[in-house]
């Protein structure tokens, strides 16, 4: 249900146009609505406080489907901010939310300054981190993790976008006065680990995506007096592309699955790593398809392809991810090489 509900919603109205008014900076106020007003933006919250009460296995079909339209709204940052709120027993406000930090190096501190908790450190390339009406942070408190609520406009934020124009904002915490904030039984890194989890779904709904773009236009164009999908070499291509796509969507699926046993460190990392390649091997493809025509901004292709190239480098692009996986295989010896792999 949940994915006939996000599936029309987007199909409805994510348009070119709608993609192409986000990109110049103008924030989709009837896309978001109608996705929060449907109960899509908490389905990981318990129904006692308002959410869905749904499992992680049940959301991936919510996330791909948002990558699968090119959705420019924090959908997925929502649904992981809003579950990080949940855990840490806070409550969680209307309207759009985004996660901070997500890189490997940065750490934020949270301090007790009389009746409130003070949020201290930075955070890069955070998604709409300059729009989102609150940004929920993970960080720590003497070595104790820590889920904090900001509300925006109390952070200084330094505009960026990332190569699909979306925005990745540097957000400066200086003494920030939280919302609210209570301490957390996650990891510190736990918002890296469900950041590339949410990415990779997004991936492999894009990727199906690019793949449907891909067969509808050569079965249209035409040379030689004949569809150009007739072409033995195009046949192998989409082939090849169509062979990413599902062991990507396989891969990303997987993974979470894996996040409601809550250990999912090796499934997300061979996601991540799987997405990530048929990104850049799939896009490539596409493009080649398509011929120039796929390079026009006209044309919706490079909507797909340029958050792909995007996104496989968020939350740890593929060598992070497989070098977590080479250090996992070597601390258990050749010996457990097999068994480990076969269990998962």
């Amino acid at each position: 249900m949940l994915g006939d509900v996000s599936t029309r919603l987007f199909t409805d109205l994510v348009t070119p146009e709608l993609i192409a008014d986000a990109e110049k900076g103008e924030w989709p106020d009837a896309l978001w609505r109608a996705v929060e007003e449907n109960g899509l933006t908490l389905p990981l919250v318990p129904e006692s406080k308002g959410g869905a009460g749904a499992a992680w296995g049940n959301v991936f079909v919510l996330v791909a489907a948002a990558g699968r339209h090119a959705a420019p709204i924090p959908f997925a940052e929502t649904i992981v901010a809003s579950w990080l709120l949940s855990e840490a027993g806070l409550g969680v406000p209307e309207g759009p939310l985004t996660i901070a930090p997500g890189g490997a190096d940065e750490w934020l501190q949270l301090e007790r300054a009389g009746d409130e908790w003070r949020v201290q450190g930075t955070a890069k390339r955070v998604p709409w981190g300059a729009s989102a009406g609150h940004v929920v942070v993970v960080g720590e408190s003497n070595g104790t993790p820590m889920v904090g609520l900001v509300a925006r406009g109390a952070v200084q934020a330094a505009p960026e976008k990332n190569l699909a124009l979306e925005p990745r904002d540097t957000l400066s915490f200086d003494g920030t006065p939280a919302v609210a904030a209570a301490p957390v039984k996650l990891p510190l890194d736990v918002v890296r680990t469900y950041g590339a989890l949410v990415r990779s779904a997004q991936m492999a709904g894009a990727l199906e995506r690019m793949l449907a773009l891909s067969v509808k236009y050569v079965t249209e164009r035409k040379q030689f007096g004949r569809p150009i999908g007739n072409f033995q070499a195009i046949q192998h291509q989409l082939a090849l592309l169509a062979g990413h796509v599902a062991a990507a969507g396989t891969a990303a699926d997987t993974a979470f699955r894996a996040a409601e046993r809550g250990d999912l460190r090796y499934e997300v990392a061979v996601a991540k790593v799987r997405t990530g390649e048929a990104a850049g091997l799939g896009a490539g493809i596409a493009h080649q398809v398509h011929g120039a025509i796929g390079f026009t901004y006209e044309h919706s292709l490079h909507f797909f392809t340029r958050r792909l190239w995007s996104w496989r480098a968020e939350y740890g692009a593929e060598a992070h991810w497989a070098e977590e996986l080479g250090r996992a295989v070597a601390q258990r010896g050749p010996a457990e090489l097999w068994p480990y792999v076969t269990s998962r």
